[in-house]
């Protein structure tokens, strides 16, 4: 979207990373760090209609990542995890609530930038600390899928649309809506919702039916085919 410029919000209680991100995106023109603030309740309160937020998972005011993920989400807009990456529970609990992803403090300034760029774009910003942790969750339900489910799941997740889908397989692309609910119902069921194709395109990696994805030179994880753009529910 040529012309857009990301309206980008960012909580952390400490004041060195903010003025580290300030610095980043001070000569991007697409990127703009429009408020800061301690806390979530502080940083909604400033009535900032934002895109995008870098969310600390270690604030001091008593709040869990899964709380603030939500009401972020609950005000439309999008949460990055931005964190040192020491906390892999904490990384899990902002997954289970929707995360966009997660950008380590220590990542480059291209890759910050490519991760924010991809999350305004509604893309997941998937790396390998993110899939670690998810690995690493011992409450992570299993959710039983039949290979032909597999089958969609895997290629819807990366981009494929119903239809090329159904062409793919075989079927129409009424039975891959079908299809689609029925993964969408079995997660649900396990406590790990589904609501958008960018969660469809975590739950896959996260059970392995996808790879984790790769670095490209710009620092953002390589996708499907067709990327995955959320376009909601099919």
């Amino acid at each position: 979207m040529a012309g857009r410029v990301l309206r980008i919000g960012m909580v952390d209680d400490h004041r060195s990373p903010i003025w580290g991100v300030e610095r980043i995106l001070e000569d991007q023109l697409d990127l703009e760090l429009v408020r800061a603030a301690a806390t979530v309740d502080e940083l909604l309160a400033g009535g900032a209609n934002l895109d995008i937020v870098l969310l600390d998972l270690r604030l001091d005011d008593g709040t869990t990542p899964r709380e603030n993920v939500n009401r972020l989400r609950d005000a439309g807009i999008g949460a990055v995890v931005y964190t040192s990456g020491e906390h892999p529970a904490l990384l899990r609990s902002a997954a289970k609530a929707g995360a966009l992803g997660v950008v380590l403090k220590s990542a480059s300034e291209d890759e910050i930038r490519a991760a924010l760029r991809a999350a305004g774009e509604g893309t997941a910003v998937l790396t390998t600390e993110w899939a670690a942790a998810i690995d690493g969750d011992p409450e992570l339900a299993a959710v039983d899928l039949s290979p032909q489910l597999q089958r969609v799941l895997a290629l819807y997740a990366s981009g494929e649309t119903s239809a090329s889908v159904g062409e793919a397989l075989g079927v129409t692309a009424e039975t891959v809506n079908e299809y689609l609910k029925r993964i969408r119902q079995k997660y649900a069921d396990a406590g790990r919702p589904t609501r958008t194709k960018i969660d469809l395109y975590k739950r896959a990696i996260e059970d392995g039916w996808l790879p984790v994805p790769e670095r490209n030179q710009s620092g953002v994880e390589e996708r499907g085919r067709h990327g995955t753009q959320d376009t909601g529910w099919p």
